[in-house]
C-alpha cells in the first residue's frame, strides 16, 4: 500500500485450465481472495470465472486484506477481495483502486472470541486483557472500536496485530485472552473459548466493516467488459446461495468445492456461510453503496474508518472525499447480464 502508480505487466503465470482450447495469447489478471468461506468461491474451483471472461486467471490466496493491498502496491495483483480497515487504510494513503462488488458486510462471519478462564464476560471486561487481531483488517479496527466504546485506552489492554496463524497459536498456548477473527480462526477459537461480540453487533454500536473486490485504477479503465463478466459471476453464487440454501448444504457439491479450496470440512464451510450478510446487486450498484458519491456506503464508511484508523495513528491523514474509491458501473452493467 505503498504507491499510486501500477505497472500494467501482471508478473506472474496464470493458472493453467486443461482442455479449454484457450490460445497462450489470452489475456491474463492475477486474482487475490481470503481465507473465509462466500460464495463466489465455488467459481474458482469450478472454473466458471475463466468460461465467463475467456482470460486466465491466476487466483491467489491471501491471509489478509493488508497482504492483497501490498501485493496491489508491488503491482503483483490487479483484483483482490479485501476489508473496508485496510481499504481506507490503502485509500488515505494513495493507491488507486476502485471497489466494484460488495462481497459482505457487517455479520456473524467475523467476531471477537475470548479464551475460557479469561475471566471476560462483558465487552468492559476487556481492560487489561491480552487481544489480538491481524493487523490494519477490519477485525483490527473493530477491535480497536469495541476498546473505544468501552471507554478502554489502548495502553490499558495489550493489543497485538499478528497473522491469524500466529494467533491461533498463541491463543492455544495461553498467551492471549480474546482475538477479533474470521474464519478458520474463528472456528478454530471457539473450541477454547465463546464469542463476546461479532462483526454485526458491532457495527450496531457505530463502526461498520464490509467487504469488497477492489480493482487497480488502470485495470478498471481498461477492462470494462472483463469486470461485468467477473463480478456476474460473483452475483451468480451469490444469488445461488440467497435463493437455495439447501443447495449448499454440508451433503452439498458446493460445500465440497469450498472445503476443497479453503480447507476444512464440507460441514463446517456450509455452517460458515450462515454468517455471511450479502448485499443483492440492484443494491449495490444504487446509492446506497457504490453510487451516490460522498453520500454512499463505500464513501461514508471509507471516510469514518479513515478517521478512527488517523486517531488511532494507524495512518497520517484522511482524504476530503471517498467517492472516486467506488465505481458504481462495472455492477450496473453485470446488473443487465444477470436480469
Amino acid at each position: 500500500m505503498k504507491q499510486a502508480l501500477f505497472a500494467a505487466a501482471f508478473g506472474a503465470a496464470a493458472l493453467a485450465f486443461p482442455g479449454t482450447g484457450l490460445a497462450d495469447s489470452a489475456k491474463k489478471v492475477v486474482v487475490a481472495y481470503q481465507t473465509g468461506a462466500i460464495p463466489y468461491a465455488v467459481g474458482i474451483v469450478n472454473g466458471d470465472f475463466l468460461k465467463a471472461t475467456g482470460w486466465q486467471i491466476d487466483f491467489r490466496r491471501f491471509n489478509s486484506g493488508a497482504e492483497i493491498f501490498a501485493a496491489i502496491a508491488s503491482g503483483d495483483v490487479q483484483i483482490g477481495d479485501v476489508g473496508s480497515s485496510p481499504f481506507a487504510a490503502a485509500a488515505s494513503r494513495g493507491l488507486d483502486v476502485k471497489a466494484v462488488y460488495i462481497n459482505s458486510v457487517s455479520g456473524t462471519d467475523e467476531a471477537l472470541v475470548v479464551r475460557n478462564g479469561s475471566g471476560i464476560e462483558k465487552p468492559a471486561d476487556l481492560r487489561g486483557k491480552r487481544l489480538a487481531a491481524a493487523p490494519v483488517s477490519t477485525d483490527h479496527y473493530q477491535l480497536l472500536a469495541v476498546l473505544k466504546q468501552e471507554g478502554i485506552a489502548e495502553k490499558d489492554a495489550e493489543v497485538f496485530a499478528l497473522p491469524q496463524a500466529d494467533i491461533v497459536a498463541a491463543y492455544k498456548r495461553g498467551d492471549l485472552d480474546g482475538a477479533f477473527v474470521w474464519d478458520p480462526a474463528l472456528t478454530e477459537l471457539q473450541k477454547d473459548g465463546k464469542i463476546l461480540l461479532t462483526s454485526k453487533q458491532v457495527a450496531e454500536r457505530g463502526a461498520p466493516t464490509f467487504g469488497a473486490w477492489v480493482v487497480t485504477g488502470d485495470f478498471a479503465k481498461s477492462n470494462p467488459d472483463f469486470l461485468k463478466s467477473f463480478i456476474a459471476v460473483v452475483d451468480k453464487y451469490n444469488k445461488s446461495y440467497a435463493s437455495d440454501q439447501a443447495a449448499w448444504g454440508p451433503n452439498s457439491d458446493n460445500a465440497r468445492a469450498l472445503a476443497k479450496l479453503l480447507g476444512g470440512t464440507a460441514k463446517e464451510q456450509s455452517d460458515r456461510l450462515q454468517d455471511v450478510v450479502l448485499v443483492p446487486l440492484e443494491v449495490q450498484a444504487s446509492d446506497a453503496w457504490l453510487g451516490g458519491g460522498d453520500k454512499s456506503g463505500i464513501a461514508r464508511i471509507l471516510k469514518d474508518t479513515a478517521g478512527f484508523l488517523k486517531d488511532q495513528k494507524k495512518i497520517t491523514a484522511v482524504l476530503p472525499s471517498y467517492a472516486d474509491f467506488a465505481a458504481p458501473d462495472y455492477a450496473r452493467a453485470a446488473l443487465k447480464l444477470t436480469n
